[in-house]
C-alpha cells in the first residue's frame, strides 16, 4: 500500500521536512555522480553505518549513526522513503516544532540503527537509508493522529481487499481513504513479522533492516506518549 496524502492540514509550512527531503536527494545525486565504483564503495563505507565497526569501536562510529540516514541504495529506496516522509512528516513537524522535530528525527534514526545492530548482529555490511527515522515519524503520527484519513493506493492483487473495503471511507478504483491507525498499524505489523523472520538468517544477510523499522516505530510511539505527551491530540 502506498500513501498519497492525508487529510490532516498543517498549520505552517513544513520547511524542515522539505529540507530533509532535499538533503537526501542531493546526497543521492552526489553518489550517482561518483563515476568510480570503488570510490563509491569507500564513500558508503565511510558514511554508512557498519555494525561490526560500531561493536569494535563505538566512538569511531557515532557520526555514522546520523550520516547513514541520508544515504540510499537506489531510486526506489529513496523514493519510497521520501513519499512516506512527505505524507506524514509535515504534521509531526507542525506538532513538535522545527527544532524538536529535527532532534526527534535524528535521535529516532539513531535508535533504529542501534536496534538493528542489537538484533541483526555485528554485520560488516553498511546500513544506509532514512527508513529508521521515518519509522519513528510513523510512530509519532499514529500516536498523535490515529483517526486521521490517509489516501492510499492499494494494488489490485492486495489480498485483504474485502476487509479493507469495510474499513475504508468511500473506496474508488484502487484508492482508499484509510484511518491512520489502519494504514500505519498494518505497516507496523508487516515490519514486525519480517523482523521476526529475519532472525533465522545469518548476520549480514537480507537486504532490508527490518529491526531498524521496528526500533524506530517503537521509539516514535514512546517518545510521543511519554516525553511529548502534552502534544498528543
Amino acid at each position: 500500500m502506498i500513501p498519497l496524502r492525508d487529510a490532516n492540514p498543517a498549520h505552517g509550512r513544513p520547511y524542515l521536512t522539505w529540507a530533509i527531503v532535499a538533503a537526501n536527494v542531493l546526497v543521492f545525486l552526489y553518489m550517482g555522480s561518483i563515476g568510480d565504483f570503488f570510490t563509491l564503495l569507500g564513500f558508503v563505507a565511510d558514511f554508512g553505518f557498519v555494525p561490526a565497526e560500531f561493536v569494535r569501536s563505538p566512538g569511531d562510529s557515532l557520526l555514522s549513526l546520523f550520516t547513514s540516514l541520508f544515504l540510499h541504495g537506489g531510486w526506489a529506496h529513496l523514493l519510497s522513503n521520501m513519499v512516506f516522509l512527505v505524507v506524514f512528516g509535515d504534521n509531526v513537524e507542525d506538532r513538535f516544532g522545527r527544532v524538536g522535530f529535527l532532534f526527534f528525527y535524528l535521535l529516532g534514526g539513531a535508535v533504529a540503527t542501534l536496534t538493528h545492530t542489537l538484533f541483526a548482529g555485528p554485520s560488516p555490511v553498511p546500513l544506509v537509508g532514512a527508513s529508521g527515522a521515518i519509522s519513528a515519524v510513523l510512530g509519532a503520527y499514529i500516536a498523535l493522529f490515529p483517526r486521521q484519513q490517509v489516501l492510499t493506493f492499494v494494488p489490485p492483487l492486495f489480498l485483504p481487499w474485502l476487509a479493507l473495503s469495510l474499513l475504508a471511507r468511500v473506496p474508488r478504483f484502487f484508492l482508499f481513504w484509510l484511518p491512520a491507525w489502519v494504514f500505519i498499524g498494518y505497516w507496523a505489523l508487516l515490519q514486525l513479522l519480517e523482523a521476526g523472520a529475519s532472525l533465522r538468517l545469518p548476520a549480514g544477510e537480507g537486504g532490508v533492516a527490518w529491526w531498524a523499522h521496528v526500533g524506530g516505530f517503537v521509539f516514535g510511539l514512546v517518545w510521543t506518549n511519554v516525553v511529548a505527551r502534552g502534544r498528543r491530540r
